[in-house]
């Protein structure tokens, strides 16, 4: 019985990929032109998918004593192929993406000359928008409907019609659209029924990425938040995932200065060395600039950002290395940067003795640069989960994200080297492989 068991799990929990998977984006800005624009580069030759796991990673499978059994992820499991993939999503605006990519300003005329005819080809749906939630944008290219379940509504026929012109096989969502205002999570969040009761009744608590994640859930098809919004990040939500089979992941792409956090933070904890401030501050020009000028949207962005440290360094369990460390946020509008955003730190550390030091970091990073592989690889996973028959919060893509979501009852991880080892023990189990765990000589020796 254990030999059948081991056999039938060799074979793997993934079913191969079939025909053409869709990525349609609620949000079709400097992230997502940045993303869809790459892919299409990448397919031609053009250019390589540097940041991508799916397509550039290679991970370990069995003992150390094969030093080169390091196969690519595809290898490891069956991933969707980039040139069976289609694009379409909603914007605020009617520009086509050519368009959209030009006014972005993130990638170079030259390339994107040599993509303006299939970038042309792709033109954004009309946005389910709401100016209270997003104070700084005016959109003009926008859904109305009496309320919000209508909206939903008017997304699945969307979707529905988007799966049928483009002869796609499965779908899949990510939202790379705006921060929107802070919102707490409340009553009309917790059930299925509350919520759908407060579609129809337009509660203020509902914002246009809830309604997304809501319409792309109650279809069964994954769905990822590249935002600090809560979007599918409430029960209701979690539970219709689970009750569709719909794969879900958020929030908000690790893409600059946190990222750098989640790699040094893990460092100075191991070797236990203390931090007494950790200030931070941003400067960045794009639209995700603008609308983080306004108080009540970077609220939201902060929350994310400074959850990160906390856990990391857990200052309960290491008073005497970190207790009230101070840990400061900042975020400047400052047009003239555009998407090439500065993330500045200054960290007060401590070592032997208590003897002060001081790490300074000045990143000058691209945003959408570093966003846009987050977008294909959550794209790509998500359909891997779909096809392996996972649905609700998959918490091995934590990897990829500031705030990430965690299953009720526990915390998230934010080291960034126990969420790569999570998300490779995860692969190794869809692909039937023995799962690493560092215990004993004959294991893992």
């Amino acid at each position: 019985m254990a030999a059948k068991r081991a056999a039938k799990k060799s074979k793997g929990l993934a079913s191969k990929p079939k025909g053409k998977l869709g990525i349609l984006t609620p949000g079709m800005g400097a992230v997502a032109t940045t993303f869809i624009a790459g892919v299409m580069a990448i397919n031609k030759g053009l250019a390589n998918p540097v940041g991508s796991l799916t397509q550039m990673g290679r991970m370990r499978i069995g003992k150390r004593t094969n030093s080169k059994k390091l196969p690519k992820m595809d290898q490891v499991v069956p991933l969707q192929d980039l040139k069976k993939v289609v694009f379409g999503g909603w914007d605020i605006f009617k520009d086509n993406m050519y368009e959209a990519a030009v006014h972005a300003d993130v990638l170079e005329p030259a390339l994107l000359s040599k993509l303006k005819a299939p970038l042309s080809k792709i033109k954004p749906m009309k946005a389910v928008f709401d100016k209270n939630y997003v104070k700084k944008l005016n959109g003009t290219h926008v859904k109305k409907a009496k309320n919000k379940m209508d909206l939903a509504k008017a997304v699945m026929a969307d979707i529905k019609k988007f799966k049928k012109t483009n002869n796609c096989d499965r779908l899949v969502m990510v939202w790379c659209g705006s921060t929107e205002i802070y919102i707490e999570e409340a009553a009309v969040h917790k059930t299925i029924a509350a919520f759908e009761k407060g579609l129809e009744k337009n509660s203020k608590l509902i914002a246009p990425s809830m309604i997304y994640a809501y319409a792309a859930i109650k279809m069964g098809i994954p769905y990822a938040n590249g935002a600090p919004n809560l979007s599918c990040d409430v029960p209701a939500l979690v539970e219709l995932a689970k009750q569709t089979g719909a794969p879900i992941a958020g929030k908000d792409f690790k893409t600059g200065q946190t990222l750098m956090k989640t790699i040094l933070a893990p460092g100075f904890k191991a070797r236990a060395l203390g931090i007494e401030g950790w200030f931070s501050t941003n400067i960045l020009g794009n639209r995700d600039g603008e609308v983080l000028d306004d108080p009540d949207n970077f609220k939201t962005k902060e929350v994310s950002k400074l959850g990160v440290l906390e856990q990391i360094l857990e200052p309960e369990l290491y008073p005497e290395l970190y207790k009230d460390f101070y840990h400061k946020v900042r975020i400047n509008y400052y047009p003239p940067r555009g998407d090439n955003k500065e993330g500045w730190d200054n960290i007060d550390i401590k070592g032997w003795l208590d003897y002060p030091m001081q790490i300074k970091v000045d990143f000058l990073c691209r945003d959408s640069i570093l966003a846009a592989p987050i977008v294909l690889d959550l794209a790509i996973f998500l359909d891997l989960a779909k096809r392996a028959g996972m649905s609700g919060i998959q918490e091995w893509l934590s990897f990829y994200l500031k705030s990430p979501q965690a299953p009720e009852g526990r915390y998230p991880i934010h080291d960034i080297f126990k969420q790569l080892a999570k998300l490779e023990n995860t692969l190794r189990y869809i692909g039937g492989h023995e799962l690493i765990n560092h215990l004993g000589q004959d294991y893992e020796e």
